[in-house]
């Protein structure tokens, strides 16, 4: 992957981040994991407190990617699951209910990968 490409990813995954933000999501976390993994470039990992805020999330993520241009390739899970997952090829955002996202640590899973920023 070109530096072009792989900084496009990075300034969009900070945009994500800033949607769950302003979505009220929690402890919200990137991960660098493209040099671990060929799954995708970036992580982003939120909590949201009820099915209609995981909803919400999902929702205004898979939207900023359609705006981008990059159709989601797909997107697993349901908020009343406690997790779904928005493949958006370079860029995976995983918004779980805490407790589904204390059952999985994602972040200790991928402790080798980069955290870039953590807004708690």
């Amino acid at each position: 992957m070109g530096e072009d490409t792989k900084l496009e990813s990075l300034e969009l995954a900070r945009r994500i981040v800033d949607i769950v933000v302003e979505k009220m999501g929690t402890d919200v976390v990137l991960m660098e994991i493209g040099k671990l993994s060929n799954i995708a470039d970036y992580f982003v990992i939120c909590s949201g407190e009820t099915d209609r805020q995981l909803d919400a999330i999902v929702h205004e993520v898979r939207t900023q990617l359609k705006q981008e241009g990059q159709q989601p390739a797909g997107i697993e899970g349901k908020p009343s699951s406690g997790w779904v997952l928005v493949d958006g090829g370079d860029i995976v955002v995983h918004v779980f209910a805490p407790p589904q996202r204390e059952f999985y640590r994602l972040e200790r899973l991928w402790s080798d990968a980069k955290t870039i920023l953590r807004v708690a």
